[in-house]
């Protein structure tokens, strides 16, 4: 796994079943959070809600939870305190959790007239492996077959939490050089596909770099070589020469830098010359 990124941090999977797919209408009926605090002290919160409403027969087929199931339960105001308390300052991994899970959260803290609690960083598998490019089919099923993530009472949160976990921790192992930067670089890159970034608080950004080639394609920031054009913009020239090397060989063509002393520094960082 990629060196203390997640270490010191309190880490929750995060996970919902819902009364459907509308993040500002629909309702909460299942909710878990598990994982472990920064002193690796176990968490496993798992709760069924009553969302006030009936449940939709299809959204009760997939994920098992029906009508009698939260008839005498409380809703989601009498665990939001706790929820938010658990969320504020972690590292929240999940599935599709920024644009579902975090979003439909937030709408029922705002029903409550309560803030939404800020976790310290999302760590979301769908967007990791679609920056990775691991092949479609990219449902938490199918990943998780892929790697070898035995996934048992699929569709329910605790299941798919814990199993969305075990996704990020598998992806940490196998892509490892992708891996190897702060938790806020590390999202910046799944969200918006780079590390570096102009005028951040992530540091310098590409413009600040020293330059390698004439047009500013390759720069040096201290012993990395780094791309500053195309999709691995910001990126270091040896993850990607490890992730995707026929990138690689198309950069050292003369379609990819066309600057000769460029391609010499690229080949001897890479060893190539060796």
């Amino acid at each position: 796994m990629a060196p203390n990124v997640l270490d010191g941090e309190r880490v929750l999977a995060f996970d919902l079943e819902t009364t459907g797919i509308s993040t500002s209408s629909d309702r909460i009926v299942q909710i878990a959070l598990i994982g472990a605090a920064p002193d690796g002290t176990a968490i496993h919160f798992e709760q069924i809600i009553n969302p006030r409403r009936p449940i939709p027969y299809g959204a009760s087929n997939v994920h098992g939870i029906f009508d009698q199931d939260v008839r005498g339960k409380g809703d989601f105001s009498t665990i939001a305190d706790q929820v938010a308390e658990m969320i504020e300052g972690s590292v929240i991994v999940g599935h599709n959790v920024r644009r579902f899970d975090l979003e439909l959260l937030e709408a029922e803290f705002f029903r409550l007239g309560k803030r939404m609690p800020r976790p310290k960083a999302v760590m979301d598998t769908i967007e990791l492996v679609r920056r990775l490019n691991i092949p479609r089919p990219h449902n938490l099923g199918a990943l998780c077959v892929r790697h070898g993530i035995s996934l048992e009472n699929a569709h329910t949160a605790a299941a798919d939490a814990a199993a969305s976990l075990l996704l990020f921790w598998r992806l940490s192992i196998d892509h490892a050089p992708s891996f190897r930067h702060s938790l806020e670089e590390l999202e910046r890159w799944a969200v918006h596909g780079n590390i570096a970034s102009d005028a951040t608080k992530l540091g310098r950004g590409l413009g600040d770099l020293e330059l390698v080639d004439q047009l500013g394609k390759i720069r040096k920031d201290g012993e990395q070589i780094i791309l500053a054009f195309g999709r691995h913009k910001g990126r270091d020239v040896k993850e990607i020469h490890f992730e995707d090397p026929r990138y690689i060989h198309w950069l050292l063509s003369a379609k990819g830098v066309g600057d000769d002393e460029a391609r010499d520094v690229i080949r001897a960082y890479l060893g190539f010359d060796e």
